[in-house]
């Protein structure tokens, strides 16, 4: 498949480009940058809104991954505008351009996230869970509901509820380890709060899966069926670095250093990835601690 992705050097990205160009497909980069457009790359620019319809023309898919970090920063109003607008603005923005291309792509994924069900307990959720009440769930509702359009017209859609994504060189994991690894590891407020986490390899894996499955539209959740809690989450990753994890991160002290960001660090989103395995997607690592070893090595 000619394929075309935003956010092609991100953490998730450019994994996705490696494995797709491996399995025999040809991808093309929307690059923000003029001056690097070269023959496997096309320009837009999702802040000006400047994307050429006819750079869509010929393509079987476009996969956006685009999008702000929603935690590598202190909430402000500004930040929380930059994280709502990169998002819904740029997927707004490709679908003005699905709409007045010729011959536009067949296939479109979006990226979501857990923040659309909001803290939800020992709520077991899938695709159809209500969103919750949140700035994050309203944005990401706000997200995906910016792919309206595109169904409308017969392309199909996928909504990838994305889990926490496992691999060292970033995400997650590039913050936790350097603190496991010197011993000073452990659970967040009470651990009690659940994980929906992914290895990288099976994210990637996952993708290719729905993109090639004409079958599937709608959400999709992309993370392992068997979330844990946060204190089975912070052992088991003591445990993969070996060094004690026993220290305990109270809910005050996570304020007073984040902020707002720590109701998103505290969030218990419980996902099951129904659409996923019932469409015959076997996982690699569908436990944690076989995804924890293999993320270890993920570079």
């Amino acid at each position: 498949m000619r394929v075309l992705i935003s956010g092609s050097s991100g953490f998730i990205g450019s994994a996705l480009v490696s494995h797709l160009e491996s399995t025999g497909h040809d991808v093309t980069r929307l690059a923000r940058s003029r001056s690097g457009v070269n023959e496997s790359s096309v320009f837009w620019d999702p802040e000006r809104g400047e994307l050429d319809p006819a750079n869509l023309n010929g393509f079987d898919a476009v996969i956006h991954l685009d999008g702000e970090s929603m935690t590598s920063h202190r909430w402000s109003q500004a930040q929380k505008d930059r994280i709502h607008n990169s998002r819904v603005n740029s997927t707004e923005l490709l679908a003005r351009a699905f709409q007045t291309a010729t011959d536009p792509p067949s296939v479109f994924l979006c990226a979501s996230a857990l923040g659309f069900y909001g803290d939800r307990g020992d709520q077991v959720l899938t695709e159809g869970s209500e969103p919750g009440n949140d700035f994050l769930s309203d944005s990401t509702f706000a997200w995906e509901r910016a792919t309206d359009d595109i169904a409308s017209a017969g392309v199909q859609v996928c909504n990838l509820r994305f889990g926490l994504i496992l691999g060292q060189s970033g995400g997650v994991l590039a913050r936790l380890l350097p603190i496991f690894r010197l011993g000073f590891g452990g659970r967040l407020a009470s651990g009690r709060q659940y994980v929906s986490w992914i290895s990288r390899r099976d994210t990637v894996r996952a993708i290719e899966h729905i993109l090639t499955n004409d079958s599937m539209s709608g959400p999709v959740i992309v993370s392992s069926p068997n979330p844990v809690t946060n204190t089975e989450f912070t052992s088991t990753l003591g445990k993969a670095v070996r060094r004690p994890a026993f220290f305990r991160v109270p809910k005050l002290l996570l304020k007073i250093t984040q902020g707002e960001v720590t109701d998103v660090v505290l969030a218990s989103v419980r996902m099951q990835p129904s659409v996923l395995t019932e469409s015959g997607f076997v996982f690699d690592h569908a436990d944690l601690a076989t995804a924890l070893a293999w993320a270890l090595n993920d570079y």
